[in-house]
């Protein structure tokens, strides 16, 4: 029978389930693993990153980009650690990847010997799955098991390699489950007593809204109909952006602090929520605690988890979207679906008249003005956390096949950059853009040398504002402390992006920032656009208070108007009382991150 070295086996496992690329950083530990990719060169690419945390990012952003599981691997002990921040992105966005780790040969284990550690239970709190290798035959199988678990729980699966056995000869007669998972799943459509119900309520509903996320992640259309037939606002969560493009008129965007003043005007108003494939966990500072619920998941587990549902549907969200717009009366436009439309046309007004600002530094609606008008139709974003992720949420619009992703409940600064070599892997003939503050991406600039080795057409956009803006609003406007630990040095990002074999650009105004766009797109392979940007922070949706002259002053507000301006013109009732969990983050407002209330 055929023998194959046991580390080749490993990857044969990987193209069997169509994965061709790996993540990594090589480490001696390593060494069968390095020399099974350079037998499966013809097979396989390796995106050699230059930090093992870059490595995991990128396998976690590859199925957020996706659908497909990324895969990446690290060295013993720093390797290994430095992966951990990818493998926690993957988990709290409940996505599949596989870590490989390596470890020293079975002989120099237990004996104290040099990067000689029990590294499972590091992974124990933050995989999945996660196993080490007791025998060198075990490898194809618990590799297939890897990413099968991976897959099942929706998560980082950790598969730990002693470096001997990767060298060891083992049979090549494997086999792995890559059509049993292939399948295209079919989730349960809703009973009709549940559709019943459900349409009874939008019927006796005075102000209902949708309120959706990434479980029905391809129902745009069935979206857009609900709403054009009930007369819905729809809200979606920070990552559900792109469902629905960002231009259909009933769309208010997300909902919390990142997100346009429209959905954070409403949210309280809705008598009924129509709650679809979303588990965000900040929704119990949204929504009326009194507000009637029907929520539509195919979880049993999340049926009821983030707030009180009177019409549970255990189902496909698709097909019970298209179920009730089959079965509901059209509605007339209730007060708040007026308001709420009345308001986002002048908060988009609002934004529009700042998008030919000549301010130095630059105001950020320039900037995505043309990137709106510049970016291809099928571009890929890749969006840091910080203001970035504020500024992308209200003033990006995404449409036709564009696609985007970050970290999104882990918010883990440095994603962008480690993102858009994820994007740049697998989508070779489309334009990667990755849009970073000035924070986060010092955190992970070194991956400019990796895009530049492999030519990848990613162009970087850093917003230089010299502070941790997302942070230093926190400082500013719930702990009311002095700014502490913010302020970042100023900096050429171009000058950097140079030095790594990576065209840099400087742009002070709107033009300067269009012709490096052009620049990019006649050229081959990445590019940096360093833009100085205004210290002044984004409109605070939290405080919003139009009321106050200073507010109004601070934010160049002077043409928006309060949403008791639109509830009061269209006849929506007072907002109903905060929740109590509201409540208690208003009388004890946290001093610390502030992020348990965003």
């Amino acid at each position: 029978m055929t023998k194959i070295n046991g580390a080749d086996a490993m990857l044969q496992v990987l193209y069997n389930w169509h994965i061709d690329h790996i993540y990594g950083f090589p480490g001696g530990s390593f060494d069968s693993g390095m020399n099974a990719i350079y037998d499966f060169k013809d097979k396989m690419k390796y995106i050699e990153v230059r930090h093992e945390e870059a490595a995991a990012l990128a396998a976690s952003a590859e199925y957020k980009f996706s659908g497909k599981l990324g895969v990446c691997f690290g060295s013993a002990g720093p390797g290994a650690v430095h992966l951990m921040n990818g493998l926690y992105d993957a988990k709290y966005d409940h996505v599949p990847m596989v870590a490989i780790v390596a470890n020293v040969p079975t002989s120099r284990q237990d004996m104290d010997f040099f990067q000689a550690f029990d590294e499972k239970p590091w992974f124990d709190p933050v995989a999945v799955w996660n196993h080490q290798i007791k025998r060198a035959d075990q490898i194809p199988g618990m590799m297939d098991e890897a990413i099968r678990q991976a897959y099942a729980k929706m998560g980082p699966a950790v598969l730990i390699l002693p470096k001997d056995f990767g060298w060891d000869k083992i049979s090549d007669n494997f086999r792995v489950n890559y059509d049993a998972h292939a399948v295209t799943p079919n989730y349960a459509a809703p009973k009709k007593e549940s559709v019943d119900a459900a349409v009874k309520l939008l019927k006796e509903a005075k102000n209902p809204v949708v309120y959706y996320g990434l479980g029905v992640k391809g129902a745009g259309k069935e979206l857009k109909e609900f709403a054009d037939k009930f007369k819905t606002p729809l809200m979606s969560s920070v990552l559900a952006k792109g469902i629905v493009e960002d231009k259909f008129p009933a769309y208010m965007g997300s909902i919390g602090r990142v997100a346009p003043k429209p959905s954070n005007d409403i949210q309280t108003h809705a008598d009924l929520v129509v709650w679809v494939g979303n588990d965000t966990p900040f929704s119990l500072f949204f929504f009326n605690p009194k507000a009637k619920v029907i929520q539509i998941d195919v979880d049993s587990e999340a049926l009821g988890k983030r707030h009180a549902v009177d019409v549970p549907i255990l189902a496909d969200g698709k097909k019970t979207l298209q179920a009730i717009i089959d079965a509901g009366e059209e509605r007339s436009e209730s007060p708040l679906y007026k308001a709420a439309i009345a308001d986002r046309e002048n908060w988009d007004s609002w934004q529009e008249s700042f998008a030919d600002s000549d301010e130095t530094p630059m105001r950020p609606e320039p900037v995505f003005d043309v990137i709106n008008k510049e970016a291809a139709d099928d571009a890929v974003f890749a969006v840091d956390v910080g203001n970035v992720n504020i500024n992308f949420q209200r003033l990006m619009n995404l449409h036709d096949d564009q696609i985007w992703a970050t970290s999104g409940l882990y918010a883990t600064m440095g994603f962008g950059a480690p993102a858009s070599l994820a994007a740049a892997t697998v989508y070779p003939k489309r334009e990667v853009w990755n849009l970073a503050g000035d924070g986060a991406f010092a955190m992970m600039n070194q991956e400019l040398l990796t895009q530049a080795r492999y030519n990848m057409h990613v162009l970087n956009v850093v917003f230089t504002n010299e502070t941790l803006g997302y942070i230093q609003a926190e400082q500013e406007d719930e702990s009311h402390q002095p700014l502490s630990g913010v302020i970042i040095p100023d900096n050429n990002w171009a000058k950097v992006a140079d030095g790594m074999n990576v065209k840099g650009v400087v742009v002070r105004n709107k033009k300067e920032f269009a012709d490096a766009v052009k620049e990019f797109k006649n050229m081959d392979g990445p590019m940096l656009i360093d833009v100085k940007l205004t210290h002044a922070m984004p409109y605070s949706t939290e405080l919003n208070t139009l009321d106050d002259p200073a507010f109004v002053k601070k934010y160049q507000a002077e043409a928006l108007k309060p949403f008791s301006y639109f509830a009061k013109k269209y006849g929506v009732e007072e907002a109903a009382p905060a929740s109590s969990a509201s409540q208690e983050a208003e009388s004890e407002p946290d001093t610390t991150s502030g992020a348990s209330q965003h």
